[in-house]
């Protein structure tokens, strides 16, 4: 039977946000956060209920958590990349932060809140890393006076460029508490809890593999992760189509660019703009695909619409 991966939205919420896990969601965030913003404890917000599902599949895949100091944590895992990926995890941010208020209450009472977004797709094409923190920061001087607004990105993609690397090259990458996670949501098909290397035997990453081992789904459960399990596979291969398409526009077009500004440089403009457009047009495809598959299972169309971000209207035409 195939392992259970969690580097999809179902899994990794069954992992990261129940009570019995809680050490392992404290591991996450300190991996990822500053030294000012460690925490010790967490109070989860919207724990993880396998009964939620039938009515409330769709939004119960973040993790909110609180530190005792107040501090709130938005971590979700995002299988597909969307279109406004940036501005919907800006509106998350700020739902955050806002609905930490209750009416009449003073804004003295508002905590520093922190999202923590793990992708599975390249998002920021202009930086190899693979972590990155975005602050509101003054234009010229660069100070963070703004101090409430945090939010990190984490591409696994860059993390592990080559599904096809051998535990001695992963192993290689660790210097990290926060590769050692991006280790385990990538490649943990490499991994035995019971014969880690040094850089990867912890107790916190041997007891989430165990907990991925023992992991079971219920109907309800199960349904939801094939159907995200087979979204990850679509878009992962509609990415690879993209690359090839990309790099033979680029080739095109970088041909024609190289007489007037040099073949090498114009070669890298057009394979950029071609991986762009080939970006763009292979995830509607991706997109389209997903929804024949879940029309075919009878799925409502404000469901399907939810889940892939196409709106009715284009849904209705594309799948009569």
């Amino acid at each position: 039977m195939e392992k259970i991966s969690p580097r999809i939205d179902v899994a990794f919420k069954k992992i990261f946000g129940v009570e019995e896990n809680k050490d392992l969601l404290i591991s996450l965030i300190n991996s990822v956060v500053s030294e000012e913003d460690q925490v010790e404890d967490v109070t989860l917000l919207n724990p993880y209920n396998p009964k939620n599902f039938r009515e409330d599949k769709l939004s119960i895949l973040d993790i909110k958590a609180q530190g005792k100091d107040g501090k709130r944590f938005n971590i979700e895992i995002q299988i597909t990349d969307e279109a406004d990926y940036d501005k919907r995890a800006l509106y998350y941010w700020a739902k955050l932060y806002t609905e930490q208020l209750k009416v009449g209450e003073d804004y003295a009472n508002l905590s520093k809140a922190i999202g923590i977004h793990i992708l599975n797709f390249t998002s920021i094409l202009n930086t190899e890393k693979y972590h990155n923190v975005f602050h509101i920061c003054e234009k010229d001087s660069g100070i963070k006076y703004f101090k409430d607004l945090e939010l990190h990105t984490i591409e696994l993609n860059k993390f592990v460029k080559d599904t096809r690397e051998e535990l001695n090259e992963l192993v290689a990458k660790v210097k990290t508490s926060l590769d050692i996670w991006a280790a385990f949501l990538t490649r943990h098909d490499l991994l035995n809890k019971d014969n880690l290397p040094a850089p990867l035997n912890t107790p916190t990453l041997k007891k989430a593999l165990d907990v991925l081992d023992v992991m079971s789904f219920g109907s309800e459960e199960r349904e939801a992760y094939e159907d995200h399990l087979k979204w990850y596979r679509i878009e992962a291969n509609t990415l690879k189509k993209i690359e090839a398409k990309g790099r033979e526009a680029g080739f095109e077009e970088g041909l024609e660019k190289g007489i007037e500004k040099g073949l090498e440089k114009g070669r890298e403009e057009g394979l950029e703009k071609g991986r762009e457009e080939g970006r763009e047009e292979g995830r509607e495809e991706g997109k389209l695909e997903v929804a024949r598959s879940m029309k075919s299972k009878g799925m409502d169309l404000d469901v399907i619409s939810s889940i892939t971000g196409l709106s009715v209207e284009t849904l209705t035409k594309e799948l009569s």
